[in-house]
């Protein structure tokens, strides 16, 4: 334990109670390999698990972020799968249920639907709440079913309150940053870049052609730029003995 003055700050975020939250930009770069290779082993280390990614396959990974197939085989081939195969998890739905109250969702294209923002926020979020079944609750999505699994890097932070009035006048109790009471392996800027990380690889799950797409858009808009200077000119010598 450390002292309970140490504080995790997220500048002029409140997280109210009504689930209503100011997100923190995740400020991820989609053409950075090194970051998706490291989101993908800590996806795979900690993630992967509970939540499949069953629209991505093995193989697709290993090109698209050049790693090898035995490197992708040792390090996230554990249900007996093959290179081919779509990432999906072993883990029994109905078991899923019990243990968690809900099935752990697919992650596939979570960062489409949630956003960016979203995810990062949401997994520097977790905080001790002693009246849940894991004993940690999360500002961003009040009472989810996950528990903190990457609680050995972050360490435990508990919550900090106050209370703002809404327009009607009626008080509503908010959350106003976090005081981290357990150290965990890494300090706050460390554990944010592995969250930056797996929210990097999941952007690139949920739509691996994006970074390819970009490019080819940068060319297209350079090949019509030229174009119209081209075009321009021929215009200018066709008509210049117009009166």
């Amino acid at each position: 334990m450390i002292a309970a003055g140490l504080m995790v700050s997220f500048p002029g975020a409140l997280w109210a109670s009504t689930g209503k939250v100011k997100l923190d930009h995740a400020n991820i770069d989609i053409h950075d390999t090194e970051s998706l290779r490291r989101g993908a082993k800590y996806f795979a280390n900690y993630c992967f698990n509970c939540h499949s990614i069953r629209f991505m396959r093995y193989s697709r990974v290993a090109k698209d972020l050049d790693i090898s197939e035995d490197d992708v085989s040792k390090t996230m081939l554990f249900t007996g799968a093959k290179i081919g195969d779509a990432m999906n998890i072993a883990l029994d739905p109905e078991d899923a249920k019990r243990w968690f109250g809900v099935a752990p969702p697919d992650l596939s294209v979570v960062t489409r639907s949630r956003g960016v923002d979203w995810i990062y926020t949401y997994l520097r979020s977790f905080y001790k709440d002693e009246s849940r079944p894991w004993g940690v609750n999360n500002a961003v999505f009040k009472d989810v079913a996950m528990p903190h699994v990457l609680w050995e890097l972050q360490g435990l932070q508990e919550a900090t309150t106050g209370t703002i009035n809404s327009k009607e006048g009626v008080e509503h109790t908010v959350i106003t940053g976090f005081n981290l009471i357990e150290k965990g392996k890494m300090n706050p800027d460390e554990y944010n870049n592995v969250v930056r990380d797996i929210v990097t690889f999941l952007a690139y799950v949920g739509e691996p052609t994006k970074a390819t797409r970009l490019n080819l858009g940068r060319w297209v808009l350079g090949f019509l730029v030229v174009y119209f200077v081209v075009m321009f000119l021929l215009k200018k010598e066709y008509w210049k003995d117009v009166k």
